[in-house]
Parts: C-alpha cells; sequence; structure tokens
C-alpha cells in the first residue's frame, strides 16, 4: 500500500507542475510580448487541463495515506502520531521545532490555496485567449498582460513552497534552502519538451502549417538551456552539501549515493546522464535543434529523466530501499495517457492557432 501510494504521488506531482508549466510559459511571453510563441501557445494553454483533477488527487492521497497509515502516514514522517508531542514515545524534538509549517490545517489550506491560484489564473487566461478569438481587437491582450504579471509572482512563491510541501517534507529532518528552484529547473525543462513534443507531432500529423524549423529551434535552445540550468543547480546543491559535509545535511544524499546497498547508486548517475550530458551533446549544435528527429529524441528522454529526477526524491524517503520500477512505470503510464486525453480534449475545443492575436502575424513569419 504504501509502495501504490509513493508511486502515485510521485506520478502526480510531476504531472501537476508539467500542467502548471503550461500556464507560466504563455504568462511569461505574455509579459514578455514575445511573438513567436503565438504558435505554440494554445499547447501551452491545453497543458493547464490536469491542474484541478491533480490537485484533487493530491489532496485525496494525502488524506488517504493519513487514514490508512494507522498512526504512520503512508508518506510522510511528520504525520506519525505523538511525533510533535513532548513525552510521547514517538516524540521528535527536530521535527517538532517545525510544527509552525508542519501542521495538518496549514499544510492542507496551502495545498488548495497553490492548485486554487494556478487553476484560477490558467482558466483566466484560456477565456481571455478564447474570447479574442470571437472578438478580436487588442483589449483582451491588455487584459491578458495584467494577469500573467499577477500569476507570475504568486507562481515564484507558491511554486518553492509546494517543492518544499508536497517533496521535501518527506525527508523531514533534512533541508536545502535551494531545493524549489531545484524542483521547478525540473517541472520547467520537462514543460517544455512536453509543449516542443506535442508541437512536433501536431505538425506531423499535418496540423499547425505555420509552425516552422524557426520555432522548433527556439523551444529546443529552451531545453537545451534549461537542461543546463537543472544541471547548475543540481551542483550548487549538491557541492555546498558534500563541502560542508554536515550529517543532517549529508544524509540526504548518503541514502542516494550508496545508502540502502547501493540501490539508488546507478539512477543517480544516470539522473546526470540523460537530464544533462545527453541533451547537452546533442543539442549543442544549431543543426541539431532543427531537426525533428533529435528534438523528438532529446524531448522524450528529458521528460523520462525527469520523471526518475522526481521518482529520486520519493522514493528513498518513503520506501527507502523496498522500491521497485514495474509498479511505477505502471503507474506514470496511466498518468501520462490520462494527462494526454485532458490536454488533447482541451487542445480540441479551439483553434490551434489563436487567429486574432495581434502578434500571430509576427509568429508566422518568425525567423531565427
Amino acid at each position: 500500500m504504501r509502495r501504490l501510494f509513493a508511486s502515485f504521488w510521485q506520478s502526480n506531482v510531476f504531472f501537476l507542475g508539467v500542467s502548471a508549466v503550461g500556464t507560466v510559459f504563455v504568462a511569461i511571453n505574455t509579459v514578455a510580448y514575445a511573438g513567436w510563441s503565438i504558435m505554440v501557445r494554445r499547447i501551452a494553454e491545453a497543458f493547464s487541463a490536469w491542474i484541478l483533477p491533480g490537485g484533487i488527487l493530491l489532496l485525496a492521497l494525502f488524506v488517504g495515506a493519513d487514514l490508512l497509515g494507522g498512526g504512520h502516514n503512508l508518506l510522510f514522517h511528520w504525520r506519525t502520531e505523538g511525533i510533535m508531542e513532548e513525552g510521547h514515545p514517538n516524540y521528535d524534538a527536530i521535527i517538532a521545532g517545525k510544527s509552525g509549517f508542519l501542521n495538518l490545517g496549514f499544510y492542507i489550506g496551502r495545498m488548495i490555496a497553490f492548485v486554487g491560484i494556478w487553476w484560477f489564473f490558467s482558466e483566466r487566461l484560456r477565456k481571455l485567449s478564447l474570447a479574442e478569438d470571437q472578438m478580436g481587437g487588442t483589449g483582451f491582450w491588455d487584459k491578458s498582460i495584467n494577469v500573467s504579471a499577477m500569476f507570475l509572482v504568486l507562481y515564484a512563491v507558491s511554486s518553492s513552497i509546494s517543492a518544499w510541501d508536497w517533496v521535501m517534507s518527506i525527508d523531514t529532518h533534512w533541508f536545502s534552502t535551494m531545493f524549489g528552484w531545484y524542483v521547478f529547473a525540473s517541472w520547467w525543462v520537462s514543460g517544455i519538451a512536453g509543449i516542443l513534443l506535442t508541437a512536433i507531432y501536431l505538425k506531423q500529423a499535418g496540423y499547425l502549417r505555420w509552425l516552422n524549423a524557426n520555432h522548433l529551434h527556439d523551444l529546443g535552445k529552451l531545453m537545451f538551456g534549461f537542461s543546463i540550468f537543472w544541471t547548475y543547480v543540481w551542483f550548487s546543491q549538491f557541492m555546498l552539501i558534500w563541502y560542508a559535509n554536515l550529517p543532517e545535511e549529508a544524509v540526504y544524499f548518503n541514502q542516494r549515493l550508496g545508502g540502502f546497498d547501493g540501490k539508488y547508486t546507478w539512477l543517480f548517475f544516470f539522473n546526470l546522464i540523460i537530464n544533462f550530458a545527453f541533451p547537452f551533446l546533442v543539442l549543442m549544435t544549431r543543426d541539431a535543434k532543427r531537426q525533428i528527429i533529435m528534438l523528438k529524441i532529446v524531448a522524450m528522454a528529458v521528460l523520462i529523466g525527469h520523471w526518475l529526477d522526481f521518482y529520486m526524491m520519493v522514493m528513498p524517503g518513503t520506501m527507502q530501499g523496498d522500491s521497485g520500477f514495474i509498479i511505477e512505470i505502471g503507474t506514470g503510464l496511466l498518468f501520462l495517457g490520462t494527462f494526454l486525453w485532458l490536454m488533447t480534449s482541451r487542445l480540441a475545443k479551439a483553434p490551434l492557432v489563436p487567429i486574432n492575436h495581434p502578434f500571430v502575424e509576427e509568429s508566422v513569419h518568425h525567423t531565427t
């Protein structure tokens, strides 16, 4: 039961983050007055279809892990009965010191608030985009700029705190001030890879006839650049903890690098190869970023690699050395299928190109 909950939690947090990245992509390009991205804007808008179902499932998983654990939450050690009560056999002074932040009411409140914010702004930007299709003009675009700016400020805060809540608090004793950025980097590059892969498949299926090599080149550059950014955050976090060599910090990497009889050691290094070395070497040249086959291979590798990255974040803290891959891969495919069903359903409900967007002509004639 614990393994099933951990597997569902891992995949849901991954896909929920990727789903929100679709709205982040729209918002960033809106406030930046970016014209090139209009050709893939509807794909990014469609990604947000998973936010509300994913948020509801996240809450259900947390409550279910509490109820079925018999006094020991199946996922989070800090929810163990009596762990914050001085004098109780389960009392843990370190965890009790975090009770102001890690308590049931505040935790669930943050979860509902964050998912609610992401969903609300996703729906608001989507409605403005669809209204612009119907009525044209620049009024809806002007409103989108204000909505996007507000969303990005709230997302910057909520994405970091959600990473602490949903992932870092699994290893309750451990903490890292860079963890919010680390999780965001993994979500963001996965979202870019997903948008790119969807655009390629639509193009090959005969849709998005104005999508050209220049649009793919820009998406390839984003995927290439943010793979390096993820590695920068990964290395910065690892190097500082390794150099300081403090037991309360180093334990996180000790578990993943040699701990549990070396169960995760190969995955620790494979994580760097598939998420950094492979995209870096393959997409280094300009031509590679303009070749569909190269982009497809790298995008799929990035999505698999960062799903495994979340596996590395969740499983050692929940399952210790008892995790595996059969259930986890099956769960991941179940989430992938559901995500694609919701995303493509939303994609089919509106024109694939925002026909009345002020920058649509710029995107059609985009060159790099």
